[in-house]
């Protein structure tokens, strides 16, 4: 059955062409699985609680009839602006407006959330960039703010708001435009599409432009929310989106409600974060977290951008997903959220996850994979201009921003075939990774350290689960090491180069050097078992074996020592962003020609160390990585370095 929604259709249409629903709201109370909502362009000022779900046979699908002209917000425009001086005016909103949910004394909290500032889940947007906000009238009056925003001169339009009685007050410097002419909306709904309760599963959401919601901080310790969100459920599709102006998140794969465990560290503090996450992946197999039942979701050619969290973020509910062909860019760009979770993709616990041909760039970070990045293959992605103008210059910071973070992961974690081109490409603070056909335009960040919660090594226990399964395996603290370099080009920078040496910083594989290799390793646990099983047992918590071939190093990056058959080469390797593409600019390809590279396969990279798991698809079948960037195959008689197999593949825009 297929049921029709117009915005200007008269109240109570049935969903037929002739007389069509007024909301997508009261389409959704009436399909069934199978059935098919076809949104008539215009905007939805609603938020859609989809009561039900599809089966896997059988989905509920949501459409725009046009792509990108069914627009569902989450904000209303408000008139009645009074001024108050200067560029300043008032407005004053009854409290009935919001419903149970007022984003104007909802102040961000939670988990690994880091700003001292009171802000508000609301926002101002003027012409539909969201403004800033401060926290008294006279800072408002006085024109100074409280901000890292990445536009500047934008900044300067900010508000504030206050409670009187039964109304909310908001005062706003629109910096000399009349807010009674131009298009002024407020958040007044928490969210655009998303689930009230878990379990909804098999939706399809298909070409809308969805926006502008007052939702809230998102850690894995707590309910996830998003302006979409699967909550819990299996087999969405969110495809063909264009997403943007969430406060915090935009797409949420993740994480259920659980009032034992919600925040529980921000708010009281008794036992460590880390501790309460255990916990939390315990509790969820617990409920009931398995392939079966939650997960498996797809996220494709879709725009996400200008969040102020996350483009996506998750905790065990976006894994064996699928996430491909998506353009992801300035998230945190506003630079007033602070905190552990915050990136363009940030998954825990993204079990057999696969993140694919993405575009992601300006954004404070990437992608973040944090916890059991167990099975995650993380392929042909271009990533750049990821880092904040003024953190890039702070590289011990926790927040400098890189292209990838993984962190605390046992592996195995496959990256193959991607472009990481900002100025800190990788920070790995995790093990069991393998790293093939990339180019990595700058030093890694965190190598060997980053994983201490307390004073001694053995503090940061993370868990790892039987092969394709959420079935625990065991727990076990990141001893750095068991990570593969196998064909990739690393380049140094000069950009930032002094703040680089300062910090210890440097591109390559060789701040590897003290790590051990494989017969050394295992040769001296072989020593001590003949010799005394009882004596020196934190040998089991030293650095894992480090394997490094064939990769090519210039403009300063440097192989570790033992490294077989690196090449160092005076080449170049730069970008260009045009017309929205990246065009690349090297010699590498033709300079390079004492390389010897192979076809690489799941074979040659072993198994993680800790899950005893091979680097493999998500269906167990061996992984050949025979084609490049561009899904152009390899000649398995001249394989090149670096993501591109041909020159003919290098000239291509990206």
């Amino acid at each position: 059955m297929e049921y029709f929604v117009s915005s200007s259709a008269c109240s109570g249409g049935n969903g037929t062409p002739e007389r069509p629903f007024r909301t997508i709201s009261a389409a959704a109370e009436t399909a069934m699985p199978g059935d098919i909502i076809t949104v008539m362009p215009g905007t939805y000022r609603e938020e859609v609680v989809p009561p039900r779900g599809g089966t896997e046979e059988k989905r509920i699908t949501y459409r725009s009839a046009v792509p990108g002209e069914a627009v569902i917000t989450g904000a209303e425009i408000m008139k009645g602006w009074e001024k108050v001086s200067g560029t300043i005016y008032r407005l004053s909103v009854d409290n009935a407006v919001f419903g149970g949910y007022n984003p104007y004394t909802e102040v961000i909290f939670g988990d690994w959330y880091n700003s001292p500032l009171p802000y508000h889940a609301g926002e101002v947007y003027l012409n539909g960039r969201s403004m800033f906000e401060v926290f008294s009238l006279k800072e408002l009056e006085d024109g100074t703010r409280r901000d890292r925003a990445w536009d500047s001169s934008f900044a300067m339009h900010r508000w504030y708001t206050e409670q009187d009685g039964t109304s909310t007050v908001i005062y706003a410097d629109f910096q000399g435009a009349d807010p009674e002419k131009e298009c002024v909306e407020i958040n007044v709904r928490r969210r655009c599409f998303f689930p009230a309760v878990t379990g909804i599963g098999y939706i399809t959401l298909s070409g809308f432009t969805i926006c502008k919601a007052a939702t809230t901080w998102a850690p894995p310790t707590a309910f996830q929310d998003g302006m979409i969100g699967t909550h819990w459920s299996r087999g969405w599709i969110i495809e063909n989106c264009d997403i943007s102006d969430s406060k915090c998140s935009g797409i949420s794969l993740g994480k259920y409600y659980r009032a034992d465990n919600e925040n529980v560290w921000a708010r009281f503090g008794i036992k460590d974060g880390t501790q309460t996450q255990r916990e939390e992946v315990c509790q969820a197999i617990a409920d009931g977290w398995t392939k079966e039942s939650v997960g498996s979701h797809i996220i494709r050619r879709c725009h996400i951008h200008d969040c102020e969290q996350t483009g996506i973020v998750g905790h065990m509910g976006g894994a064996f997903s699928v996430i491909e062909d998506n353009e992801i860019d300035h998230i945190n760009n506003k630079g007033q959220l602070e905190g552990a979770e915050i990136g363009g993709i940030k998954l825990h616990a993204a079990l057999d996850t696969i993140i694919r041909r993405n575009r992601i760039h300006h954004c404070t970070r990437g992608i973040w994979l944090d916890w059991e990045a167990q099975g995650t293959r993380v392929s042909s992605n271009v990533l750049y201009a990821n880092a904040t103008p003024e953190d890039v210059l702070t590289p011990d910071r926790g927040l400098q921003g890189e292209d990838l973070f993984i962190e605390v992961s046992h592996g195995p974690t496959t990256v193959d075939n991607n472009l990481f081109l900002s100025p800190f490409p990788l920070r790995l603070a995790a093990q069991g990774t393998a790293f093939i056909h990339n180019v990595f335009c700058g030093p890694f960040t965190s190598v060997g350290s980053g994983t201490n919660n307390g004073k001694t090594k053995y503090q940061r226990y993370t868990p790892y689960h039987m092969p394709h399964s959420t079935a625990l395996y065991g727990f076990m603290t990141i001893m750095h090491g068991d990570n593969r370099f196998f064909g990739n080009i690393f380049t140094g920078t000069e950009k930032y180069k002094k703040e680089i040496t300062e910090n210890g910083l440097a591109a390559g594989t060789y701040p590897f050097n003290d790590y051990p290799d494989e017969k050394s390793y295992y040769g001296r646990l072989e020593k001590a078992l003949r010799e005394d099983i009882r004596i020196d047992r934190e040998r089991f918590y030293d650095p894992l074996p480090v394997w490094a071939e064939h990769n090519v190093y210039l403009s300063g990056a440097k192989p570790m020592e033992r490294e077989k058959d690196a090449e160092v080469i005076d080449g170049h390797f730069t970008y260009e962003e045009k017309d929205g593409k990246i065009f690349i600019d090297t010699d590498i390809l033709r300079k390079a020609k004492g390389w010897k590279g192979r076809c690489w396969n799941t074979e040659d990279l072993g198994k993680a160390f800790e899950p005893e798991e091979a680097f493999e698809s998500p269906d167990g079948l061996p992984i050949v990585f025979d084609e490049d960037i561009n899904g152009v195959k390899r000649c398995c008689g001249n394989i090149l370095p670096g993501p591109f197999s041909t020159p003919e593949s290098l000239a291509r825009p990206l």
